[in-house]
């Protein structure tokens, strides 16, 4: 008997038109011999399913439960295709948790701790994870610029705290525009990130688990173009960047990278696939947590999907790893 899985999609922040890349990209590998599966868009206006024909029908959210054709249709479990609040931020989770309805990824705990990348960045220096230096700002709060340049060294990266994407985000290599990167930043957040730059070669690499093992997938290395001096959003989403996959690196330093991956998907206690981006510094031979993404991309410009490909997988077989997988949870 087929299960029945909403595709949860949309969000209430600016990474929305991403999730509904992602979400495209997700529903049509999707096994139909396994799943009935609805889409459930979850957007400023409501929670709402559109079937076939057009027809809009909201979520009841007692229940997560959907109308169509006059039967009530209950989920077996929920895949979360959502960037952003409230899909990587824990707060569906704990929702979901509350109904006691599976879903795939992360839990609430985990999902709230990384997504804020402050207190991320503060678990993996505590569980001994190489990370760059830096501060965090609050709105309520004003740090003038020349108090940040006392505690940090130029360049550095300024960044909403919360959200992925790289929304908001700016490279400061000059102190007389630190204080408009910080202000363009908390125009997405309450929160800003002001971290020191790690200069090394970024690789960024998915992780899942599988029948109670880790596994790491072939890593990307991410090169920014001529004029394009770091990873941002139009480097992710607008072709200004090029992503080696598989990264053609060195074992030695791949291995490394690796064995750092295992490590923060272990401490940050994840579940599903999550992709994990580092800068590996050669002058130490050690690589560098920049951030961890509990739902990432699944668009066809994202990074996952090739590396799914790159490790002679199919995307049908891996969704069905991953919906399958939380049920186990």
């Amino acid at each position: 008997m087929k299960k029945t899985i909403a595709l949860v999609t949309g969000g209430l922040s600016g990474e929305s038109v991403i999730s509904y890349k992602s979400a495209a990209t997700i529903e049509k590998h999707l096994d139909r011999e396994k799943y009935e599966v609805y889409v459930v868009d979850i957007n400023p206006e409501g929670w709402f399913y559109t079937d076939r024909s057009g027809q809009k029908t909201p979520v009841a959210k007692d229940d997560f439960s959907i109308v169509e054709n006059g039967q009530k249709i209950r989920f077996d479990a929920v895949l979360i295709g959502m960037h952003g609040t409230p899909g990587e931020d824990g707060k569906l989770q704990g929702y979901f948790d509350m109904l006691g309805i599976p879903y795939t990824g992360c839990d609430a705990a985990s999902s709230a701790i990384t997504f804020n990348k402050r207190y991320a960045v503060a678990v993996a220096k505590m569980a001994g994870i190489g990370v760059a230096n830096s501060l965090h700002l609050f709105a309520h709060t004003p740090v003038p610029a020349a108090a940040i340049l006392e505690q940090l060294k130029l360049p550095v990266f300024v960044k909403p705290n919360n959200g992925g994407s790289s929304i908001g985000m700016s490279k400061v290599e000059d102190a007389a525009h630190l204080e408009d990167a910080i202000a363009k930043a908390f125009k997405e957040d309450s929160q800003v990130l002001v971290e020191e730059m790690i200069s090394g070669r970024e690789f960024t690499v998915g992780v899942y688990k599988a029948n109670g093992a880790i596994h790491v997938l072939p890593l990307t290395e991410v090169k920014a173009h001529d004029g394009q001096s770091f990873f941002d959003f139009e480097a992710k989403y607008e072709g200004k960047s090029t992503e080696v996959t598989p990264a053609v690196v060195e074992e030695a330093i791949a291995e490394k990278v690796r064995a750092a991956a295992r490590k923060v998907y272990e401490v940050f206690n994840c579940s599903g696939v999550i992709r994990i981006d580092f800068i590996y510094k050669e002058a130490e031979g050690r690589p560098y947590m920049l951030e961890v993404n509990t739902i990432p991309g699944q668009s066809a410009a994202s990074i996952v999907p090739q590396q799914v490909a790159a490790a002679g997988g199919s995307l049908t077989d891996f969704y069905t790893l991953l919906v399958e997988a939380c049920f186990e949870a």
